[in-house]
């Protein structure tokens, strides 16, 4: 009985042994054997400690809440990868992500050690810059020490985090995400983004940034997101976006852009959104020189564009699902050339100049489920079927036409459009 006891217990500690080496590698992510067990450079445990402790406060003492943060006590945030037999830090995630993440300090500071890591490739700060005492710079940090490896770098809703963009961040040739969204940068857009030849994403959205748009952005050949908006934004757009050829969403809403849309956006043939809503951008609409079969979303509403639909190649945007021009000082008919989008879902062309007659044939855009043409010049009976009436509901907008009307018939009366007059006989 006692040798049986013994090798039960034998197996349980190889057991126990052989788990913990598991939850290791699970909770570091999948690496190869050498990573067992690896140790990692005073230094570089260090400079994480102190890193941490600048953003989180003076009270945190890593040495002792986690002596092997590459191992068995990991911290929420942090994760690390093997180079030469050691550990070292690639991702640090700072801010309220999680519900057991750290909390940031009111005073926080970024050390100089943060950019002591050597192997850091993503750096994450989200909603931990809010400082009470006073506006935070990144300026003048010390970025260039990043130049070889980081490849994501994301500042999210940090109001307090003001200051311009560094022009540094244009010497980190390896970065591949951009994100500064919802904090209190200003000033210009740095020309230096320009040299980034491996972004794909860059989102500088919801600030105070001011000027033209440099034309160097327009070089950013592997860009597959491009989001401008919701800042101060002014001048023309670059004739060089046309080069952005592998772009997919691309979002300059609520800024001062002004001019024309160049047809040189048409070369842009992986486009699935373009958004340049909220601007003052006129000359009417003729950018769509080219086919763009990709675009599901135009929305160009809110500018003082003026012209009519009579001019737009609709042919050359067949793939639309959302069309919003609405607010823009169109005038003319619409054109049953529109009757080309046969994916559309919404169809916003409320508050222009529009006359004419609605026709009918627009009922028969079966995908169709949301059309506004409140607040224009509309004329004439409205004829469409009843099943088109029941189908959109409140969600067929044509009030406020004075010459409209809608036919009262005994199978209609149920299905009168809302805030539209009966027509007299």
């Amino acid at each position: 009985m006692m040798d049986l006891s013994g090798r039960r217990d034998g197996y349980f500690i190889i057991v126990m042994v052989m788990m913990f080496a598991l939850i290791g590698m699970c909770v570091n992510g999948e690496n190869n054997g050498d990573s067992v067990g690896a140790p990692m450079v005073k230094t570089e445990q260090q400079a994480l400690y102190s890193a941490i402790q600048g953003f989180v406060g003076k009270w945190w003492n890593g040495s002792d809440l986690y002596p092997d943060p590459c191992g068995w006590t990991p911290i929420q945030g942090v994760s690390c990868d093997v180079f030469d037999g050691f550990w070292y830090v690639t991702e640090l995630t700072i801010g309220q992500v999680h519900d057991n993440s750290l909390p940031c300090a009111q005073n926080l500071q970024f050390q100089p050690q943060l950019f002591k890591l050597q192997h850091l490739k993503s750096l994450s700060i989200f909603n931990c810059i809010i400082s009470p005492k006073g506006p935070i710079s990144i300026q003048s940090a010390n970025w260039d020490s990043f130049s070889s490896t980081l490849e994501s770098l994301e500042f999210r809703a940090n109001p307090g985090l003001t200051g311009q963009i560094p022009t540094s961040f244009g010497n980190l040739k390896k970065l591949q995400s951009l994100v500064l969204i919802d904090n209190g940068l200003s000033g210009g857009l740095p020309a230096s983004i320009g040299k980034l030849t491996q972004l794909k994403r860059l989102v500088l959205s919801g600030n105070l940034l001011t000027g033209k748009i440099p034309e160097s952005y327009g070089y950013l050949s592997e860009l597959l997101i491009m989001d401008l908006s919701r800042n101060s934004l002014s001048g023309s757009l670059p004739l060089t976006f046309g080069g952005l050829t592998s772009l997919l969403k691309f979002d300059l809403s609520k800024n001062h852009i002004e001019g024309e849309i160049p047809s040189e956006i048409s070369n842009l043939k992986k486009l699935t959104l373009l958004d340049l809503s909220n601007n003052n951008i006129s000359g009417g609409l003729t950018f769509a020189s080219q086919e763009m079969s990709s675009l599901e979303e135009l929305i160009l509403s809110s500018n003082p564009t003026s012209g009519d639909l009579m001019s737009f190649n609709w042919q050359n945007v067949y793939g639309l699902m959302v069309l919003d021009l609405s607010n823009m000082g169109l005038t003319g008919v619409i054109p049953e050339s529109i009757l080309s989008l046969k994916n559309l879902r919404f169809l916003g062309l409320n508050n222009n100049k529009l006359s004419g007659n609605l026709s009918p044939k627009l009922g028969e855009l079966r995908n169709l489920t949301a059309f506004y043409a409140n607040g224009n010049n509309l004329t004439g009976e409205l004829k469409f079927p009843r099943e088109f009436y029941m189908k959109m509901g409140r969600r067929f907008g044509v009030r406020n036409n004075s010459n409209l009307c809608f036919p009262v018939g005994k199978s209609s009366s149920s299905v009168r459009p809302f805030g539209v007059k009966v027509c007299r006989d």
